[in-house]
């Protein structure tokens, strides 16, 4: 609108509503902090041009999605994130959700296997198959995936530090399988940069991570071509407490970091552009998280094209898996959550996500039983079978609102990464402590919204009333522990110690050279070796990485 019509507006419409608000001196504001207004007309896109801005879908740059036809062509993958216990405890889970329709497996691995520690170390007491499935050696893998043929699945590993070693236990596992490493289809988080600014699982320094990072862009490229190399994760940095517009901006220049990287090792954009994914968190203010994925989309292709002159188009496309936000799951009021997800990834696929975990109501008390699980399973195939939302591209596109909000998160987003960029890039602005602390300013103003009442959380600070006991927990055994313990120890006892030890001393002259890492892993991995000696060579070379400290 103009600035005449809009006051008449105000003033004939909503006259009583604004002089209630402003009494109540109250803002309408998006959950990151973006001011609302209360309409939206053409004249609040002036200067948009659509075919420039937005275009078509399946054509640069990609407001409206990666595939002309989405999910009339085939609808996103249901992924369940999913691991606990040992491996065949977690084996029979994946069965299980195959059984029940999941077209993708997503491996959850204990915090041991993420931070390079053996079941049996010192660390690992209490730990092992806690939070996601204990992997110790190759052993581990065959179990995992018995009954699994990995040509006819594809994988997602939410794995960071120890990712080169995961992956080349899912390659050796898909050769004793008979599926050469071509055939293999999957992904490997490998994003080690937001461990340092979100998460905390990372081992070595950022520069020698960064190293292991871009060898796993170089191998696949060349032997493992239709695997995502790496799944830049703005997730966990949502999670810690960043806006939409800083999940955007940060997520997207970790990505310039990982390009940039490549590029200086020697390999040409184009080779290793079109495996490169993203991961992000879908939270519950439904519109701006609709924005958010189209805001990120158009400004992707425009860095990878503009900055990076990639000449496929393939390259300037940011194609992306969605969890919905565990931060929004409450344990009080837990079937709630339900209508939490459902809402979060109704905005995950119409804003255009290549696959979806769907969390699940009792998370905030414990692992997803199966029951519950099954539920967040059918959210998804509700939505994707019975809604209709799959029959139309990019349904609320030329939505004045959203339209808005993309360019205003867009032009954020944008502004974040000029920030980054004039402080050395996203390790070096890691080094100074400035995306943290960012973070943790947007997470405290956040948390006082909630504690102030300003912000409702329904069943927490309103609305909040007597809720029934969850039951049907899934509690891990507690005999798991040792379980895993044993498998490992059985597992040095029956290898070739001696190709064990000759492996690893392979695996160090490696790592102090500038040798591509994989190959040396994979060596090592098919020997038996395991996940913690694997790591306590590149830890004697690399050294590890100390907390940053952020004031």
């Amino acid at each position: 609108m103009d600035s005449s019509s809009k006051q008449e507006w105000r003033e004939t419409t909503l006259a009583s509503t604004l002089k209630r608000a402003a009494e109540r001196q109250e803002k309408f504001e998006t959950s990151s902090g973006l001011e609302i207004e209360p309409v939206y007309a053409p004249e609040d896109l002036a200067g948009f041009d659509y075919t420039r801005d937005s275009g078509y879908p399946g054509e640069y740059p990609f407001t409206r999605g990666v595939q002309a036809n989405m999910y009339r062509g085939r609808l996103w993958t249901i992924r369940q994130y999913a691991g606990f216990g040992t491996a065949e405890e977690t084996n029979q889970r994946y069965r299980y959700l195959l059984d029940q329709g999941q077209t993708g497996l997503s491996i959850a691995f204990d915090l041991p296997t993420q931070i390079g520690y053996d079941s049996d170390h010192l660390l690992a007491k209490g730990e092992v198959g806690k939070v996601g499935v204990a992997i110790d050696s190759l052993r581990d893998m065959e179990v995992l995936f018995r009954g699994i043929p990995l040509d006819k699945v594809s994988t997602s590993m939410t794995i960071n530090a120890t990712a080169p070693v995961l992956l080349a236990m899912y390659i050796a596992l898909g050769k004793r399988q008979g599926v050469e490493p071509a055939g293999l289809n999957g992904t490997t988080q490998n994003d080690v940069l937001k461990e340092y600014i979100a998460r905390g699982t990372y081992i070595f320094p950022p520069r020698p991570s960064m190293r292991l990072t871009t060898d796993i862009f170089a191998y696949c490229a060349q032997q493992v071509p239709r695997w995502n190399t790496i799944s830049i994760s703005g997730y966990h940095i949502r999670e810690a407490g960043s806006t939409a517009a800083q999940e955007i901006g940060f997520t997207l220049a970790n990505g310039i970091a990982y390009v940039q990287a490549a590029i200086n090792g020697g390999l040409a954009v184009d080779t290793f552009a079109p495996r490169l994914s993203f991961f992000f968190n879908s939270h519950v203010n439904f519109f701006e998280e609709v924005a958010k994925f189209r805001a990120a989309r158009r400004l992707w292709a425009k860095i990878m094209k503009e900055r990076f002159a990639a000449r496929e188009p393939r390259s300037w496309m940011l194609r992306f898996h969605t969890q919905t936000a565990g931060c929004s799951l409450t344990a009080q009021q837990p079937h709630n959550n339900i209508v939490r997800t459902a809402l979060e990834a109704l905005a995950a696929t119409l804003g255009g996500t290549q696959s979806l975990h769907t969390n699940s109501f009792d998370e905030a008390y414990a692992p997803p039983s199966e029951q519950a699980v099954t539920i967040a399973v059918r959210t998804q195939q509700i939505m994707g079978y019975e809604s209709g939302i799959a029959d139309v591209v990019d349904p609320l596109g030329g939505s004045y609102y959203i339209e808005s909000l993309t360019d205003s998160l867009e032009k954020e987003a944008g502004q974040y990464i000029t920030a980054i960029d004039g402080l050395g890039g996203a390790v070096a602005a890691i080094e100074q402590g400035y995306q943290q602390k960012e973070i943790q300013d947007s997470s405290y103003r956040y948390q006082k919204q909630i504690e102030s009442g300003k912000r409702t959380v329904v069943g927490v600070n309103d609305f909040v009333s007597p809720y029934p006991k969850i039951t049907g927990l899934l509690r891990v055994n507690p005999e798991a522990e040792q379980k895993q313990r044993e498998r490992t120890a059985q597992v040095r006892k029956e290898r070739d110690n001696s190709h064990v030890n000759q492996s690893l001393e392979r695996l160090e002259d490696v790592a102090r050279g500038t040798d591509n890492a994989m190959p040396a892993v994979l060596e090592c991995v098919e020997s038996y070796a395991t996940l913690g000696e694997i790591c306590d060579v590149l830890r004697k070379v690399f050294t590890t990485q100390k907390e940053f400290l952020v004031f």
